[in-house]
């Protein structure tokens, strides 16, 4: 990585590769792998909670007064009431790496003030390391991230992630599995969210769509994206995917037709009685569907303020709420 990094960008990348050591090693002796269950088809490993404790002890060192939201641990550590909080998955992708199958990813992403400015997803099988870094773009390794130019969908290949969990609408995502698969040239699920949207902001994809995700799958992806030059929004197009289950991502033109056809199963919960001023309606159409920014960057969408100050806005999309918009970080 030749161009010089931000400093907490630096320890970022090393702590996703300490934690890529600890699963590189695993990954060789599956047999005598501890493997237990969050629930029905959600694993957990000892090596998901090792590469966590690694991350979360690399990340303290450097930055103590900062705060972790971690998928294994929570906010347990790190400080409560820090404008700055580190989103961790320390494995994405549990169910692919304990049966041996190559595709799984760590994601750590920095957000001040509710925006993500500093994001890293490693792959530890191939040694590939995206990143990106707020204003400054997208990339792997040393080369720079675009998203690819395709302009219709029915050129474009669309990743995808299949529920899982007790609870998920599988006939609603089976209807919209239909629907994109009709109107598009492929469909994949390799089964790491974090790659996938790599793999937007890298072009291999053209779009991506998913729901049932936290904000620790989501987080360090949606930075590369936009980075790269992509969009990143809720079925609706709207900025408030994060904390809302459901994501959609692709170059521009591709991002706006997956709008158009997932707009009808969004399940974001409309809180006009709490912001009325900031009501939206979904995009009419393709051209209207682009993703809501806080100067510019992503925007992370807490619960606790969702009926918050309207974000900025592109295009002709009105924003019914998001988080905290705040002065630019210190970076």
């Amino acid at each position: 990585m030749s161009q010089a990094l931000h400093p907490m960008l630096n320890i970022a990348i090393k702590a996703a590769r300490s934690a890529g050591s600890i699963i590189n090693r695993a990954a060789l002796d599956l047999e005598v792998l501890k493997v237990g269950s969050k629930g029905p088809n959600d694993f957990v490993s000892e090596v998901d909670q090792m590469a966590e404790n690694i991350i979360i002890e690399t990340l303290l060192e450097a930055y103590p007064g900062h705060g972790i939201l971690a998928e294994e641990s929570g906010r347990t550590h790190g400080a409560k009431n820090s404008e700055f909080v580190w989103i961790i998955d320390p494995l994405d992708g549990t169910t692919n790496f304990i049966h041996g199958f190559p595709v799984y990813a760590v994601s750590i992403a920095l957000a001040h003030r509710n925006q993500v400015h500093q994001a890293v997803v490693y792959d530890p099988t191939r040694n590939d390391m995206f990143y990106a870094s707020r204003g400054r773009g997208a990339f792997l390794n040393d080369r720079r991230l675009r998203v690819s130019k395709r302009t219709r969908i029915s050129d474009a290949l669309i990743g995808t992630g299949f529920p899982f969990r007790k609870g998920d609408n599988f006939k609603r995502y089976v209807k919209m599995f239909e629907e994109v698969m009709q109107s598009c040239a492929g469909l994949r699920r390799p089964g790491a969210a974090a790659l996938d949207l790599c793999y937007v902001a890298a072009g291999y994809y053209d779009g991506f769509f998913e729901t049932g995700l936290n904000p620790w799958d989501v987080a360090a992806g949606s930075l590369i994206i936009t980075e790269a030059g992509g969009l990143i929004g809720n079925f609706t197009g709207e900025a408030d995917y994060l904390y809302q289950r459901e994501v959609v991502a692709g170059n521009p033109k591709v991002y706006g037709q997956l709008v158009s056809i997932l707009a009808p199963y969004t399940r974001v919960i409309k809180e006009e009685a709490d912001a009325p001023a900031a009501a939206t309606a979904a995009p009419d159409t393709a051209a209207d569907a682009t993703q809501a920014f806080v100067d510019g960057a992503p925007a992370i969408v807490q619960p606790q303020a969702l009926a918050g100050a309207p974000a900025k806005k592109r295009a002709a999309v009105r924003i019914r709420k998001t988080g905290p918009q705040g002065e630019d970080a210190p970076m």
